[in-house]
Parts: C-alpha cells; sequence; structure tokens
C-alpha cells in the first residue's frame, strides 16, 4: 500500500500552458499595448460593476466608493464569475452596455484557483474588452493573481478594493478644496 500526506505538483499545468501560449498570441497581435490603453475618468459620476451579486466583492466595492464619495453612482450587473459559460456571460453584458454612458466599467472578481479564474482568460472576453469604447478596470482576484483580462483592460487593479479607490475621487477633499 501507498500512503501519502502531501501532494504537489511538479511543472506547469497543462491549463496554464494553454493561457500562457494565448497571452503570446494576444500579445504579438498588440492587444496589450499600452496605446489602446484608455484613461480612467478622473471625476466618474456612473460606475458599472460587473461580478456576482452574492459575493463579497459588490459590498467591498460600494464601502471603499462610499467611504470617500457619496455621490457616485454605482450600478450593479451581476454576472456569473466562476464556471462553464461565465466568460460568454460577461461578453454579452459587456456588448450591452458599452453605449449606455457609463463613465468606467469595473469588472471584479475575488481570489481562486487557476481553474476559478479561468474565465478571465478567455479569448472571447479579451478581444470584448480591447473593443470596448468604455474604460475598463481589471480587478480580478489577489494582489498575485494576473489574468489575460488584466493586460488587456485600460487598467488593472490588484485587488476588487484597489479597483473602487481608483475609480473614486475623493468628493470631501474636492468640496474643501472649492
Amino acid at each position: 500500500s501507498f500512503i501519502a500526506n502531501t501532494i504537489l505538483p511538479v511543472g506547469e499545468g497543462a491549463l496554464a500552458l494553454k493561457f500562457e501560449r494565448l497571452k503570446k498570441q494576444l500579445e504579438a497581435e498588440g492587444l496589450f499595448d499600452q496605446a489602446h490603453k484608455k484613461p480612467i475618468p478622473e471625476y466618474a459620476s456612473e460606475v458599472l460593476v460587473l461580478t456576482s451579486r452574492s459575493g463579497a466583492v459588490i459590498r467591498d466595492i460600494v464601502t471603499t466608493v462610499r467611504r470617500k464619495n457619496p455621490v457616485i453612482d454605482i450600478t450593479l450587473r451581476d454576472v456569473r464569475v466562476q464556471g462553464e459559460g461565465a466568460a460568454h456571460e460577461l461578453v454579452r453584458a459587456l456588448e450591452r452596455v458599452d453605449k449606455l454612458g457609463y463613465d468606467v466599467i469595473i469588472i471584479a472578481r475575488g481570489g481562486g484557483s487557476l481553474e476559478d479564474l479561468a474565465p478571465f482568460y478567455d479569448e472571447e472576453l479579451v478581444r470584448a474588452v480591447y473593443a470596448m469604447r468604455t474604460p475598463v478596470v481589471s480587478a480580478i482576484g489577489h494582489e498575485t493573481d494576473f489574468s489575460l483580462l488584466d493586460f488587456v483592460a485600460d487598467a488593472r487593479a490588484a485587488t476588487p478594493t484597489a479597483a473602487a479607490e481608483l475609480v473614486a475621487y475623493d468628493y470631501y477633499s474636492l468640496v474643501r478644496e472649492l
């Protein structure tokens, strides 16, 4: 018989290699070039957040924005951020909202395994974000997580909370200054 106390993967997994090949292809096509990045508005008033309604992410974003700014309108578009079909659902949501006049869109999800974050490595989603007219902030995972969405988005935030900090101007400071 054989008893294992610990099992550790050795080398790159097939999924990680697939994503790395796709990253190189998209980078060669210029989808990650800085020249294509749109600026994040300094004084956003309409912010759309694409994330799951049931997760802690939306509460973190709203709490962080409200600490700095009581007047920014935050709209939630409830989408799946994990599992089969999540990337396609995000793409459809982006196509529907791009012309609605939002100042910035945050695509957010908490951390997870590479498999959990797989929708954010999806080629269809990367190409949809590249084609957006509205600036997009990627807020996927934690500090050390990097998805293909992070490379194509107009800005990357290390966490969803950091994305909220990025898009919310300090209303109270502005009022004092004025």
